[in-house]
């Protein structure tokens, strides 16, 4: 049986950089409180989207098990489009709505979900002697991936439940996925709101 730790990285500042932009001084400090969550946790592998955000997101908890990070260039953010879009939300729930729809030089959701279940599945089986595994990711690829497994998880649960940071559980006995379930992370945390 292996377990899959999906994080969604911390807050990030805005950039087109989608590959450099890293973490918020808020972001850094979820972070840290990331890697206390999962500190209990017998992590023996450490995967990450190649963009900083989501490493840095997941380095701590590789670090405090002396691992290296792993990327996956499969593992990143999903493309919205090729160039900036003039509303994101309502972008973002048109691919939602329409599976097979994509923006001009975007990917749709099915185009996204299957980069992301065939890179979860080539890591079951790459890494089937590892039995729990840290995969930093990103809020819509990981709900696309989550969904499919499970229907639940769509576009509501992206856009009302899924918080940034946040850690899902994904039990899997070989590629059959037996539940999905929430890793609390935040119940302590203070109020972080910036001025």
């Amino acid at each position: 049986m292996n377990k899959i730790y999906m994080v969604r990285h911390a807050e990030s500042t805005y950039s087109p950089d989608e590959y450099g932009r890293g973490l918020t001084e808020r972001g850094k400090r979820d972070a840290e409180r990331i890697t206390e969550a999962l500190l209990p946790f017998d992590i023996d592998l450490v995967i990450s989207s190649p963009y900083k955000r989501a490493m840095d997101t997941v380095n701590g908890i590789a670090k405090a098990k002396n691992l290296q990070v792993l990327l996956d260039e499969r593992f990143r953010e999903r493309v919205l489009a090729g160039d900036a879009v003039e509303d994101f939300h309502t972008a973002i729930k048109a691919v939602w709505d329409d599976p097979l729809f994509s923006h001009p030089g975007g990917e749709s959701n099915r185009e996204a979900a299957e980069r992301g279940i065939l890179a979860l599945n080539d890591v079951l089986v790459t890494y089937h002697n590892k039995r729990n595994i840290v995969i930093g990711t990103h809020g819509n690829l990981m709900a696309l991936i989550m969904q499919h497994y499970d229907a639940r998880y769509d576009y509501l649960f992206w856009k009302n439940e899924l918080k940034m940071p946040d850690i899902y559980v994904l039990t899997f006995e070989k590629q059959k996925c037996l539940d999905i379930c929430h890793v609390s992370w935040d119940a302590k945390l203070p109020n972080y709101d910036e001025k």
